[in-house]
């Protein structure tokens, strides 16, 4: 999936951009959506990746864009206009739980602020790197590859979960054991584990036990 960089979820699957432009122009101003890589307002990074994160970090254009907002009604308008300004200067992807360890070892020791990514759909600027007065750059921390139901106990009901794991995918592994979260917030296709924890999330069907 390619994930839009102003809209919710696979920037195909979008209306089309051009008439969305013209119909909110009145409103928003003038935009244009879906720009070129090459045409992404981003800031130059301001620090390289670090050496030991280079096997699973990116300071792609576009990466750093797509880690920029959230999901809010500003995020939105800000990527459809192509204003990527809060971009992290490095998008980090660990594939185990080291490599993390490594991403907050070395932000640590080269004064990185580490802002963790899940699916994006903060509407609250959850998701926007910020920088301290200690700190030189930002890593956006995405834990799209850490999305493994790693064990369940089948008599207490009690799991162990991959903070990155996808609401479908979550619920696919559940499911292949005998079991369900049951928690089926809006963003359910698009937003992680790790974010409903963080954020004590509710949803369309969230009452009582699925808060």
């Amino acid at each position: 999936m390619s994930r839009s960089l102003w809209g919710w979820g696979d920037a195909s699957q979008l209306p089309d951009l051009g008439e969305t432009a013209r119909r909110v122009a009145p409103l928003v101003g003038e935009l244009s959506p879906e720009q070129p890589a090459a045409e992404l307002r981003v800031p130059a990074a301001r620090a390289p990746v670090p050496s030991q994160w280079e096997p699973f970090a990116t300071a792609d254009k576009r990466e750093r864009a797509a880690h920029a907002w959230g999901k809010s009604y500003t995020d939105r308008v800000r990527g459809f206009r192509g204003d990527f300004s809060a971009a992290p200067d490095v998008v980090a992807t660990p594939r185990d739980e080291q490599e993390l360890i490594t991403v907050l070892e070395v932000a640590e020791r080269e004064r990185w602020s580490v802002t963790p990514f899940g699916g994006g759909s903060s509407v609250v600027a959850g998701v926007e790197p910020r920088l301290g007065p200690q700190h030189r750059a930002a890593v956006s921390l995405d834990l799209a590859r850490l999305d493994r139901v790693l064990e369940v106990d089948d008599v207490s009901r009690s799991a162990r979960i991959q903070a990155g794991v996808f609401g479908p995918a979550l619920e696919d592994q559940l499911q292949a054991r005998g079991f369900t979260l049951r928690h089926y917030p809006q963003s359910f296709e698009f937003s992680t584990l790790g974010g409903w924890i963080a954020t004590r999330a509710g949803g369309h069907f969230a009452t009582l036990y699925t808060h």
